[in-house]
């Protein structure tokens, strides 16, 4: 047979007895010290507002209250998000800016006289020697 399947047999049955109720030991009282809400229930009568129920007449007021603590902590995440955002923005158009100033000198460099010449030099282009002159066509003939 299994083990699991073994049960304890019960000696004598079981009859209806009254509990017994333990006894309850008075909480000893603690030595006087300073509590936060001790000192808000002290200082502020709040049962007093709720004896006859919720007053209702300050609701709205709550709730502008409400409304405006909400507004201020969205409004505070979106400056952070705006900040954070504009800092991102910054970091990139500083290595973009840096990116342009080499960009730019590269372009200034590789377009000197000297350098354009050594370029094409493979192409069988050669540096004209002569300085340029102007064509003049009379009007008539044009």
């Amino acid at each position: 047979m299994a083990s699991n399947l073994m049960t304890k047999k019960a000696n004598a049955p079981k009859a209806n007895s009254a509990r017994v109720k333990p006894e309850v030991v008075a909480p000893t009282p603690k030595a006087p010290g300073f509590s936060l809400f001790k000192l808000l229930d002290k200082y502020t009568n709040v049962d007093a507002l709720f004896e006859e129920g919720v007053p209702l007449k300050y609701l709205p007021h709550v709730l502008f209250i409400t409304g405006i603590t909400l507004f201020y902590i969205g409004n505070t995440h979106y400056a952070e998000k705006t900040i954070r955002r504009i800092d991102k923005i910054k970091v990139e158009t500083e290595d973009l800016r840096a990116d342009y100033t080499t960009l730019k000198s590269d372009y200034m460099e590789a377009s000197k006289q000297s350098e354009v010449a050594r370029n094409v030099a493979p192409l069988g282009l050669i540096e004209s020697s002569s300085p340029p002159y102007q064509v003049i066509v009379p009007a008539d003939e044009y």
